[in-house]
């Protein structure tokens, strides 16, 4: 990213310059003769070289360059980027879990399941072989929750439905049967896929939840095939992307890796 690089990175000039404690925030840190920062108020010390390179590497993560081609522009061994990353996917995993459950979705919420991966041919969508099943909640003009599943039963889906919006919400699904259970719940607008993908006579669609499946399609491509034990932290990465899209990413990814940021 070259437009507005400067802005988006500048939360990182006092920790690279050494000049503030990446765990606390505080300016009272010292250089040692080794090349160690060291925090005053918290005590904690870090290299600086080594802060410098894992800084650089969060920079990779947040611009979405794969770890094999980080680790060729930086000439560091791919296994270090790889290590952060995938620390980096940890943290921001468990952050996500924990916004997704601060707060329910509610008003218009959108529904649907998407397939990922999987390397057999045949069917597509609902019945594919070897692929995995992920449910969406999207929250029109707000946020977006993805889940894991086994497999996409009426009682599989509707606990996660309870789990994660408010009751009495408006919801947009598809035809698929296993949402019939959803009145209950809350008002219930569906959509007929094999007739269009807006209804022509009340306007309903899922668009919005169909946007963000093209969206951590389009980024997973770039990564050339995914582990499945791997695939929740890269999803949950793609959802706090679309969830902060607004914010400055490069913030968030530091504060989910050190724990504190600079205001």
């Amino acid at each position: 990213m070259v437009t507005g690089s400067h802005r988006v990175f500048g939360c990182a000039a006092n920790f690279v310059r050494g000049r503030t404690c990446v765990f606390c925030g505080s300016f009272r840190v010292n250089r040692t003769r080794r090349g160690y920062v060291k925090c005053q108020t918290c005590r904690r010390q870090k290299s600086l070289a080594k802060l410098r390179r894992e800084i650089a590497i969060l920079q990779g993560f947040y611009q979405q360059v794969p770890a094999y081609r980080l680790a060729h522009d930086l000439g560091v061994d791919p296994n270090v980027i790889s290590r952060v990353y995938q620390k980096l996917r940890a943290a921001v995993f468990h952050v996500a879990e924990l916004e997704g459950m601060a707060s329910k979705l509610s008003g218009e919420i959108e529904l649907d399941e998407a397939y990922f991966g999987g390397r057999r041919k045949g069917r597509r969508g609902r019945g594919a072989a070897g692929k995995s099943v992920v449910f969406g909640l999207l929250e029109r003009d707000g946020r977006v929750y993805t889940k894991v599943v086994e497999h996409v039963s009426a009682d599989t889906l509707m606990a996660h439905i309870q789990t994660t919006t408010r009751k009495g919400s408006v919801y947009y699904t598809d035809a698929f049967r296993g949402y019939q259970s959803l009145r209950r719940y809350g008002k219930h607008h569906t959509v007929n896929h094999s007739k269009g993908l807006v209804d022509r006579r009340t306007k309903n669609h899922i668009n919005g939840i169909e946007g963000f499946w093209s969206f951590a399609k389009h980024i997973l491509y770039n990564y050339r095939g995914v582990s499945k034990y791997h695939f929740p932290m890269y999803l949950k990465e793609i959802e706090s992307r679309f969830n902060h899209r607004k914010e400055n990413l490069f913030k968030l990814f530091l504060r989910c890796f050190f724990g504190y940021v600079s205001p």
